[in-house]
């Protein structure tokens, strides 16, 4: 005779890139297993497969979790975590007036967003008529076992490229040489390079801002949260 089956609450969360809504249940205690496994590596990129995975199963596989922006991933497993574990969370963070007290904060996961700043685009305008189309970094883009991060910040750069235009013509990213995008990236100048960084600095970020009192000095300050990693 069969053992009975376990239903799962469900639950929708919108996507903070798309406004797709999405329809999605609790992680389980075999999602734990896999997270958990993840952690005991010690490595970040085994921890971001783990979540990889932990979201296709939680969304049934109804979402391409590989084509999703960071932010979007990060987003989707707080709300997640917070309907699986519970929302209420304690963390340590850094005394602002001081930079080395840590203070244990108690937030609630539901009260976190992901927000766009204000005048971001991906649009990314180099000259009077020539400009970059950017995607935004997605899991594949990065790669944690770098130890120059000049040259990843650079290969993700480059990884995001969708389309570059000029008056004329659009170049779609699929339809250009490697090293021939790499030498118009490595030609831009400081200035321009600076409008792309731009892009990165302003793109949607998981946010939570909390009020910290450093009990050795009594200075009350806010800390902003950015990240999934500030908020376990």
């Amino acid at each position: 005779m069969a053992l009975p089956q376990l239903a799962s609450a469900k639950f929708e969360l919108t996507l903070p890139s798309s406004g797709e809504s999405v329809e999605y249940r609790p992680f389980l205690v075999k999602e734990e297993k896999i997270l958990l496994t993840a952690q005991s590596t010690g490595e970040t990129s085994d921890v971001l497969r783990a979540v990889e995975q932990i979201i296709d199963n939680c969304t049934f596989n109804k979402l391409q979790v590989k084509s999703l922006p960071m932010f979007d991933l990060e987003y989707v497993f707080i709300k997640l975590r917070s309907k699986s574990i519970g929302s209420q969370v304690e963390i340590n963070v850094t005394a602002p007036d001081d930079g080395v007290t840590q203070v244990p904060v108690n937030i609630n996961l539901d009260d976190i967003k992901c927000v766009k700043e204000v005048g971001h685009s991906n649009n990314i305008k180099l000259t009077d008529g020539i400009g970059i189309i950017f995607d935004y970094p997605r899991i594949d883009s990065v790669n944690f076992t770098s130890k120059d991060g000049g040259e990843e910040a650079f290969n993700i750069m480059k990884s995001c490229v969708r389309q570059i235009y000029d008056t004329e013509n659009v170049h779609e990213k699929n339809d250009m040489e490697d090293q021939e995008l790499t030498e118009f990236l490595e030609n831009m100048t400081h200035d321009q390079f600076e409008l792309v960084q731009e892009f990165f600095n302003t793109m949607p970020k998981v946010k939570l801002p909390v009020k910290v009192k450093n009990p050795k000095t009594g200075v009350e300050g806010e800390v902003v949260l950015e990240g999934m990693n500030s908020f376990f």
